[in-house]
């Protein structure tokens, strides 16, 4: 028979969020011209401009990258 291998469970793990907000504003883009370039609502905008997230979509993000010219590293920042 073979044992089950025993996990433990994270204790302490490293938190991220989304930081749009500084390369908006160096590019000079705002949020409703973002919001018409992504194709995302104003209030999906918003929330990721003052990182009032708790999980990041894929697809908004990326969306969000492209619009921006940047990489997901420029907007995903560790606590």
């Amino acid at each position: 028979m073979s044992k089950k291998k025993e996990y433990t469970p994270l204790l302490e793990y490293d938190i991220f969020y989304v930081d749009i907000k500084p390369i908006m504003d160096q590019k000079g883009i705002s949020q409703n011209i973002l919001s018409k370039i992504t194709d995302l609502s104003i209030n999906t905008i918003r929330s990721y401009y003052h990182s009032n997230i708790k999980r990041v979509d894929l697809d908004v993000i990326s969306r969000i990258v492209m619009a921006l010219d940047c990489e997901i590293n420029d907007v995903l920042k560790k606590k």
